[in-house]
């Protein structure tokens, strides 16, 4: 399940997913709340997508807090019963909402066993993302994921919120991290090369959804203090914002602000809002470096891209973000705190000055990814609870 495949981490995961699980065991459908977005192509053909109308016939339930939410969940057991669908893999807490809904449950015949996933640390992430009746959402889903047959976490971090915010027993719940598969990575990279320019300067890519929690505003601002604060010696930066959303035009302004403050004879940097480009694997590959300013995460997809084309990173400490190194003797990435521009400018003047250390953690990263985000590994892991919880009994909802 996927609300759509517009391109976020979660999305590629599914559609990871979809493309790697075994044909001799599985039968892959795929639901999705809006059938768009350029991931669909990802999609192997022999994985049939599912999306319910545009609009629902209107209905007086619809004035009622979750009265959509209760016509899709329908929609979708219903869904589940003309498949006879053994098992369900509801991946984000919107999908969540949706499954396990009880009217979903009621239209399937059935309360068919659920596979679970969280992205990101639900006690951060569910009130920036949900602006009304978080409170109920809340209990709604933790009601959710305790009828779940397993409930899965992309980090120990993810885990732990999970646990705590939505009272949920640490045995039904465990931490298997995001995958990447680094040679399609590669092939990715290649086929989608960034065009090579002559501006001068280093090449720095971010890449993200622009959202709050993704911390743009924040990597302005430490921008702004590299103004007055960068090496002579160095080249300046030459920064390619890469994707959209709904903070973009404020993120625009924001820039002008600081470029109007600091007079064009003295803007050092440039920043470029280069809007979605998909794969993002050639922008990042054709970067020196790329940077996560964000505020919160679950498991950037995006740095291990990153570790796989071997491109250093900047980033914060942010979620499960911290767990992509064993120790501080290790080191994969340059550290930042998250929503602290001083301490975001101060990690990019690092990163800047020290080409050595770069090389150092690119190795360092690349042993990373390889040992802990094995892609057969993750997969195996994930059809033994997808196996288990199909084999269960069939239960009267």
């Amino acid at each position: 399940m996927a609300s759509s495949m517009r391109g976020g981490g979660s999305e590629w995961q599914t559609a990871l997913l979809a493309k790697h699980l075994d044909r001799e065991k599985f039968e892959v459908h795929l639901y999705l709340t809006q059938a768009e977005g350029d991931l669909l192509w990802e999609i192997p053909s022999d994985v049939q997508a599912h999306h319910p109308p545009g609009s629902f016939p209107p209905s007086i339930w619809d004035r009622l807090p979750g009265g959509m939410l209760r016509r899709q969940a329908q929609w979708f057991g219903e869904l589940t019963k003309s498949l006879d669908a053994d098992v369900i893999y509801d991946r984000t807490f919107h999908m969540t909402l949706l499954a396990g809904h009880p009217s979903a449950e009621k239209a399937s015949g059935r309360a068919r066993p659920r596979v679970s996933t969280i992205v990101s640390p639900p006690h951060v992430a569910l009130p920036m993302v949900e602006k009304r009746f978080v409170a109920l959402k809340r209990r709604y889903l933790a009601a959710a994921y305790r009828r779940s047959f397993r409930v899965i976490a992309v980090s120990d971090a993810a885990r732990q919120s999970a646990i705590d915010f939505y009272g949920l027993p640490a045995s039904s719940i465990q931490t298997i991290r995001n995958p990447v598969d680094v040679e399609a990575v590669r092939v990715a990279a290649k086929r989608g090369s960034a065009p090579t320019d002559d501006a001068d300067g280093l090449r720095l890519a971010v890449v993200g959804r622009m959202t709050e929690e993704k911390g743009h505003a924040t990597l302005l601002q430490a921008i702004e203090r590299l103004m007055s604060d960068w090496p002579e010696e160095q080249p300046p930066m030459q920064i390619r914002l890469i994707g959209d959303g709904p903070l973009r035009d404020d993120l625009q302004r924001q820039w002008r602000d600081i470029v109007l403050r600091a007079g064009p004879q003295d803007i050092l940097h440039h920043v470029e809002f280069a809007g979605v480009i998909q794969p993002a694997s050639g922008e990042i590959a054709a970067s020196d470096g790329m940077i996560l300013p964000s505020h919160f995460e679950g498991m950037p997809n995006v740095v291990l891209e990153a570790f796989a084309l071997g491109v250093p990173v900047i980033a914060t400490r942010a979620g499960g973000t911290v767990e992509l190194q064993s120790s501080e003797s290790e080191p994969t990435c340059f550290w930042a705190d998250p929503r602290a521009p001083d301490s975001l400018a101060r990690a990019i003047r690092e990163f800047v000055v020290s080409p050595g250390e770069r090389q150092v953690r690119r190795g360092w990263a690349d042993r990373w990814v390889r040992q802990h985000h094995d892609l057969s590994d993750a997969v195996a892991r994930i059809s033994e609870q997808l196996l288990l919880a199909g084999s269960l009994p069939p239960a009267s909802s």
